[in-house]
Parts: C-alpha cells; structure tokens; sequence
C-alpha cells in the first residue's frame, strides 16, 4: 500500500482548489490519487472549513408543495353515548351492548375464517391462546371494527399525545 503524505505544492494546491469553491470531491479528483476523505479531513486539520457559501446555496430552497394527504378523522364522543360517533361518520348507530361491561358474548365471539366485512374484526386474546378470538360485533360501515372498537381504534392525535407514557421496568 502506497502511503502518500502532503507535500507543500499538494497542500497550496488543495487551499487554491478549497478557497476557489471546489465540493471535496472535485479537489480529491483534480489532486489525484487521493479520497475525498483524506481532502476532507486536511481541510479540517488546516483550518479552511470556514469558508463562504455560494450566493446560490446561501438561499433557502423552496419547498414543493405536497398533495393533501387523505386522513380519517373521528371526532371523540363527549358522553356515554354515541351521538358523536355516529355524526363523525354520519351514521345511525344501535346502542352497544360491550361498550360498558367490554365482555364480548359468547354467541358474538368469532374465529379467523368466521369474519367477515360486517363483522368487528377485534382482536380479543392471546393468538396462541385457544382462547383467542374477535369480536365479531355489527363492524360500522366502511370499518373493520364495532362502534365500541373503533373509538379504542381511532383516538384523536391530541388524545393520544395527552395520556401519560407508561413506564418500562
């Protein structure tokens, strides 16, 4: 391995290429061989990063506009109801019955191959239980969940910044 050391007219040449604007790689490339990290770490031991930007990159950039993104906003009930459940996605809603007592019945309770796109689509359980099952509620309309669920499911981002973060042992 060739070990290739600074020499005087290589380190005049690299202040020349540095003060003139050259990025690191271009001086690495006109020096020869030699990498853009040894070009980078000589301009930092002599002292010649602080040199001035061009006009061009001085000025911030603009910023492309994004598309508006499509997000599904819930609003919160405020009461034991489900009024605002039901105007957030304009729906009529029946009262729900595993809202208070979060007990799913036995005859509501579904397997895997059972769900289907009316059915709540809950988790319930360990998977590797025998125990596990889902919901199997009546799913709002366009929803994988029940009313009950899809307010657990869809919490408003303020809420959710809201409660305190549990601590890890």
């Amino acid at each position: 391995m060739t070990v290739l050391t600074w020499s005087d007219d290589r380190v005049e040449q690299l202040k020349k290429l540095w003060e003139s604007g050259l990025s690191a790689s271009q001086i690495a490339a006109e020096l020869g061989s030699v990498t853009r990290n040894a070009v980078i770490g000589k301009v930092h031991r002599l002292g010649l990063s602080g040199r001035a930007k061009s006009p061009s990159s001085a000025a911030p950039r603009q910023r492309k506009a994004r598309p508006a993104q499509q997000m599904m906003r819930v609003s919160r009930p405020v009461s034991r109801g489900n009024a605002a459940l039901a105007h957030a996605f304009e729906v009529e809603l029946e009262p729900d019955p595993i809202a208070y007592a979060n007990v799913v019945p036995m005859s509501q309770r579904l397997s895997l191959l059972e769900l289907s796109e009316a059915t709540c689509h809950w988790p319930v359980g360990d998977p590797s239980s025998p125990d596990f099952f889902f919901c199997g509620g009546k799913a709002l309309a366009s929803l994988p969940y029940c009313a009950h669920h899809s307010r657990i499911a869809y919490q408003p981002a303020a809420d959710r910044r809201r409660q305190p973060s549990k601590p890890t042992r």
